[in-house]
């Protein structure tokens, strides 16, 4: 994508294969612009053939050495992050049904126990999702993006 200088948010350039400009929303076209080209018809579909030889693209893609990596490291962090979220949360409820005392117990003013589990669920699921994010970010976009587009000159 072509970085964009803060001028008409029309102009902006994409350049993404799987950007589909009518399924993005409402859009304004630059007045200043060539008109565009023709909409070509859709093309015809595959040969039989076609479809294997996609399918053989897919599968070596999916053993390739490089997606396995992106996978692991998804794996790596997701099973993890899930089992520890939901140990978590059942804590919260077990300690809510077995130990009402406890949860019941005042922290300060109206505010007990249970109120601060409670609202640190929420502030657990808001940290998980911006770990999940930055790990994202950091360790498999780049990679499931070179995959992406390796597929897509692939299947040319």
């Amino acid at each position: 994508m072509d970085k964009h200088d803060g001028g008409d948010p029309g102009a902006l350039r994409v350049d993404d294969p799987w950007y589909d400009a009518l399924a993005a929303g409402l859009w304004v076209p630059d007045p200043t612009a060539p008109a565009p080209s023709p909409v070509p018809a859709p093309p015809a579909a595959p040969a039989a053939g076609a479809e294997q030889d996609r399918a053989a693209v897919y599968l070596e893609v999916q053993q390739s050495a490089a997606f396995q990596e992106v996978r692991g490291q998804y794996r790596r962090f997701a099973f993890p992050a899930v089992a520890a979220f939901l140990a978590w949360y059942l804590l919260y409820v077990v300690a809510a049904t077995v130990a009402p005392g406890l949860m019941g117990r005042t922290v300060a003013g109206e505010l007990n126990v249970a109120m601060v589990a409670g609202l640190a669920q929420f502030a657990t699921t808001f940290l998980l999702t911006w770990a999940y994010s930055r790990h994202a970010r950091l360790r498999r976009d780049r990679a499931a993006l070179d995959l992406r587009w390796d597929t897509q000159e692939r299947m040319r």
